[in-house]
């Protein structure tokens, strides 16, 4: 059943919404630099595309705040996945792309006030772009999708938007409590490509897993290689 048109969406207590005319993701960082409370979420749902972001403010250095990354990813999955059909499959690409059904679609992507991983900083925003429609002909693209494309046309965006925040802050109350453990362990069950050849921050090697803080440990001729979860930051504007 689809949110009727201008229905105000349905937050956790900790969070708040603002529905955006822009990119969520740029709304979010540009009100975590005015200085917004943490657990702003911006959002947009167009006709063939949706994307949505959090904003944080840490207590931790940098390095173990890009924790938020793969967990608001293991979310994502959690929220589409009590939404969709069962035999849909979501998984998680280390650098922030969401495959549905082993095909592309769309990718989280993160932000924050440093780029010093040692330094605590003033926010950090991770938010997801997610295409509803393929712009191109479905075939000519094999290896992308979108989430219409695969089964989902009845999963109403504006409730999968409300379902990642709920599902998100759980995991954010996990993390506080349990530390990373919990989360290392789903997120293991769901990433994309770990055992295989890839190609991450100029290096090609064999993803063999991640270390305490999602750093990627990446295998090559010579050694092993730990790239850290801060090399995918986009730069603050």
């Amino acid at each position: 059943m689809n949110t009727p048109a201008g229905t105000p969406m349905t937050f956790p207590p900790a969070m708040s919404g603002e529905d955006v005319h822009g990119d969520p993701f740029d709304g979010a960082v540009m009100r975590a630099i005015r200085g917004c409370d943490a657990g702003l979420v911006c959002h947009r749902v167009a006709a063939d595309r949706m994307g949505a972001a959090l904003v944080f403010t840490p207590e931790v250095p940098l390095a173990k705040a890009m924790a938020m990354l793969p967990l608001c990813g293991v979310g994502f999955q959690n929220a589409l996945g009590a939404l969709a059909p069962p035999e849909v499959a979501v998984h998680l690409a280390w650098a922030g792309g969401i495959l549905i059904n082993g095909a592309a679609c769309g990718a989280f992507r993160a932000c924050a006030s440093t780029q010093d991983p040692a330094a605590v900083p003033d926010w950090l925003v991770v938010g997801f772009d997610l295409p509803l429609l393929l712009a191109a002909v479905p075939g000519n693209v094999p290896d992308q999708t979108a989430l219409y494309e695969e089964g989902c046309a009845d999963v109403d965006p504006h409730l999968l938007i409300e379902a990642w925040a709920r599902h998100t802050l759980n995991w954010i109350a996990r993390w506080e409590d349990e530390g990373t453990k919990p989360l290392h362990a789903e997120w293991r069950g769901l990433a994309h490509g770990m055992g295989e050849t890839v190609v991450e921050d100029g290096r090609s090697g064999t993803f063999l897993g991640v270390d305490e803080d999602f750093g990627m440990l990446l295998r090559d001729a010579q050694t092993t290689h730990l790239i850290p979860l801060t090399t995918l930051l986009e730069e603050a504007p």
